[in-house]
């Protein structure tokens, strides 16, 4: 090697001579290539923007929308509530199905293949899927719009998947502000999956018109079925994966469901909760099951049942956003956030009691509210 080429680095033995054979080669002198990107900057809405969007139904700015308002920012606030506002005269022309039970039922094979029949019946179908929040990482997979891959693709459908966000129930904080949202796009069809984890999910309840529990057999008996819980809430039981060689068990399943369901309360005046079968893999049902959400819908348009439990939907509503601001009002109070973590330290060492504490952080919350 060339010795105009060539040289010994720093850490070379400086007695080391010809018999250390490594040696760095000059490289070539470097040129600084600046390379320019652009990056296209997010073009800020306004309320109007964002209401005509809604309107025409740009799924782009309708996403967008309900971002805006599961923003927990309070920039946002103020603007979300004005879209709401001018959205609201737009909605509540839809019918809001509830689809809830335990994971592995195929909640969401059943909507993609329900969604899916609606669309070839001429409906527009908005399925607002509500994906469970890590307790530890806060974070969410949000997978479902990935299962229902048929039913993405249509054009007269649009999925939102959102996180829980630690809300009980089974849905999210702001599911009944998205429904509206939805509703005013031209959706008449609103499905709200929910995380579905067992017999808790009842939020959901207090914000739809039809309440379907997804079952599989082998989950209980006629017993189990008896049990408080979302099961007296609903208004069908259905249950999926009949086919092959599980139909026969899906309808000793169905069987025993019905007659559990004689043990309870009926969910709605004037409608009688029955079980019924589907598999959402072949289809085998899913005209079935929504010929009887249809039944309800008239029986209970007819009654005023339906108009009733909506009137009472938007009262729930407004306590929930009560407890809400209540919450958040609470936890951003200066006193509070400035007492916690002494008193986080102070109950973990076991020289505070929790009642204490609560009535410690109450105290300090209401005695800055009176200054």
């Amino acid at each position: 090697m060339n010795d105009d080429q060539s040289y010994l680095p720093d850490w070379a033995p400086k007695e080391g001579g010809d018999a250390f054979a490594i040696k760095v080669r000059k490289g070539i002198e470097e040129h600084t290539i600046e390379k320019k990107i652009h990056v296209k900057k997010r073009v800020k809405l306004s309320t109007e923007d964002y209401v005509r969007g809604v309107l025409a139904n740009d799924k782009t700015i309708l996403a967008r929308t309900i971002t805006l308002i599961e923003s927990n920012s309070q920039d946002h606030y103020e603007q979300a509530r004005e879209v709401l506002k001018q959205l609201l005269p737009y909605s509540g022309k839809s019918f809001r199905v509830g689809i809830t039970g335990v994971p592995g039922a195929g909640k969401s094979t059943l909507i993609e293949a329900l969604g899916c029949h609606l669309i070839e019946q001429g409906h527009k179908v908005a399925v607002l899927a509500v994906d469970p929040s890590s307790t530890i990482t806060r974070g969410s997979i949000l997978g479902d719009k990935t299962r229902m891959e048929k039913l993405s693709r249509q054009p007269n459908c649009f999925i939102r998947p959102s996180p829980s966000g630690g809300t009980l129930g089974g849905v999210t904080r702001k599911s009944r502000e998205t429904t509206l949202v939805c509703e005013a796009a031209g959706y008449d069809t609103i499905l709200v999956e929910t995380v579905g984890v067992g017999q808790s999910e009842i939020t959901v309840r207090s914000m739809v018109d039809f309440f379907l529990l997804v079952m599989i057999s082998g989950a209980g008996d006629e017993l189990q079925g008896i049990k408080k819980g979302v099961i007296e809430l609903a208004d069908a039981l259905l249950v999926n994966k009949a086919d092959g060689l599980n139909t026969t068990k899906a309808q000793l399943a169905r069987n025993e469901y019905a007659l559990a369901l004689k043990y309870l309360t009926r969910a709605t005046k004037g409608w009688e909760t029955n079980a019924f079968t589907c598999s959402a893999l072949t289809g085998e049902g899913i005209p079935d099951i929504w010929h009887v959400i249809k039944t309800f819908e008239t029986i209970t348009k007819k009654s005023g049942a339906f108009y009733e439990r909506r009137q009472h939907q938007s009262i729930d509503w407004v306590f929930s956003m009560v407890e809400n601001y209540l919450k958040e009002n609470f936890f951003s109070n200066p006193d509070v956030q400035g007492m916690l973590p002494g008193l986080k330290e102070n109950i973990l060492d076991g020289t505070l009691l929790p009642t204490t504490a609560a009535e410690d952080l109450l105290n300090a919350y209401f005695r800055e509210r009176k200054k």
